[in-house]
């Protein structure tokens, strides 16, 4: 008998029904085949392997504690190589020397474990969410659902909440950063502090690492132009826009401004020689544009629509949208502006140009739209690998599909503003 009270090395116990005299080896376990009933291969300090009728092999670890002689599981071969049993077998073995239980170990670990399941980040943060937003609009509840899905969980959803650092969030907000979605990471930032704030007082960790992040993120930029980005008010201003009563030329480029989200100047300026009907899509010379790169714009049914309407009473002269002192100016750079101040929007609500911010806000947080694709409808300085300027037709099909979904998703807004249930339709994802 060793130390332990257990067996020698090479002695069988009295359960086997064939003793080793050596160790086993992984070529001597693959070799066991099943009997009509299981039985014990030992391998050395208590270790052995239990072969059952049915062909599996179960580690065992058996000893002597207070005069009893009980055993452990330590798991199935081959999930468990013979180099990690006997690894499990030798930290057994440092128990019982103690004085202590292996087993009593075991399950403590396992309650641990299960513990710490229970105040995961992912298991605190849906008790967050079914407490503390479950009275928010729909709007609300996606984008603190996006944030959770997309930036939260897949990073941190199974580690305990109170072991979370201040370094692991930042990491996830790093990964918004690094595509450009500034103010997404900083919404982010807060729907994780919320999560941990509620993890504090509900006693399942004892601060919020968002706290130390102060400074170590990207400001976001400055907006220097005001847009509406809260779907319940985008809806409102689409009713507003629609019931405009304007001339003909000013009423349709307000219409199409939030349908297109292009820069003022492009839509005011726009020719009846840059749109291709029988591709849908307005086609812009490079020299039209601040990046000077051509742009294509997909053209929604509902931007088609407008068009062809506006077409009979401007298609002879140069300019979509002409100026109201002559066919040869387009329209003023004031003309959607004073339109929208016309409306009650001044200049710190809403602009022209706060149309592409709007765009660009709820396409990514709302519907769920790659941001390249976003990216590049908004005509801004999308680089390829090697550093070169994007090809304009780079993800037209799908930035098409995208501008669809757009035109539809600002008709349900304004339907849904008129019902006087204002909501957030949420497409679906990235």
């Amino acid at each position: 008998m060793d130390g332990l009270g257990l067996p020698a090395p090479s002695t069988p116990s009295k359960s086997s029904e064939e003793g080793s005299a050596m160790p086993l080896s992984d070529t001597k376990i693959r070799a066991l085949k099943p009997r009509g009933k299981k039985y014990l291969e030992v391998d050395e300090k208590g270790l052995a392997i239990e072969v059952t009728p049915s062909g599996a092999k179960r580690w065992v670890f058996r000893f002597r504690l207070h005069g009893k002689r009980p055993e452990m599981a330590l798991g199935l071969y081959p999930d468990v190589p013979l180099k990690r049993a006997r690894a499990l077998r030798d930290e057994a073995r440092q128990h019982v020397a103690a004085g202590i239980d292996p087993r009593d170990v075991k399950r403590a670990r396992k309650e641990s474990a299960l513990e710490a399941n229970r105040n995961s980040f992912s298991a605190v943060s849906q008790e967050w969410f079914a407490a503390k937003m479950a009275h928010l609009s729909k709007s609300s509840r996606d984008r603190a659902q996006r944030a959770l899905d997309s930036d939260l969980l897949p990073y941190l959803g199974k580690r305990p909440i109170a072991e979370i650092t201040a370094p692991e969030v930042l990491r996830c907000l790093r990964r918004i950063e690094s595509r450009g979605a500034l103010e997404t990471a900083h919404r982010v930032k807060r729907v994780a502090g919320q999560v941990f704030r509620f993890a504090v007082a509900t006693g399942k960790a004892d601060r919020d690492p968002t706290t130390d992040l102060t400074g170590a993120m990207k400001p976001t930029r400055k907006r220097h132009l005001a847009a509406i980005t809260d779907p319940a008010e985008v809806g409102k201003l689409m009713v507003a826009i629609d019931e405009y009563q304007g001339t003909p030329t000013v009423r349709t480029a307000l219409k199409l401004s939030p349908l297109l989200f292009c820069r003022p100047g492009e839509l005011r300026k726009l020719e009846w020689s840059e749109i291709n009907w029988e591709a849908s899509q307005i086609e812009l010379p490079a020299e039209k544009m601040k990046m000077g790169e051509p742009h294509i714009i997909p053209l929604a049914e509902q931007a088609l629509a407008l068009l062809r309407e506006l077409e009979p009473l401007t298609g002879r002269g140069k300019y979509v949208f002409p100026s109201a002192r002559g066919q040869s100016r387009p329209l003023s750079d004031n003309g959607v502006r004073t339109a929208l101040r016309s409306l009650g929007y001044d200049n710190d609500t809403m602009t022209a140009h706060g149309f592409r911010a709007m765009a660009r806000t709820l396409l990514d947080e709302v519907l769920g739209c790659r941001v390249d694709y976003i990216e590049h409808q908004l005509a801004h300085g999308v680089k390829d690998a090697l550093g070169r300027a994007y090809n304009r037709t780079k993800h037209l099909p799908q930035r098409a599909a995208m501008m669809q979904k757009w035109a539809d998703y600002l008709d349900d807004l304004r339907e849904h503003a008129r019902s006087g249930n204002v909501v957030a339709v949420h497409f679906g994802t990235k």
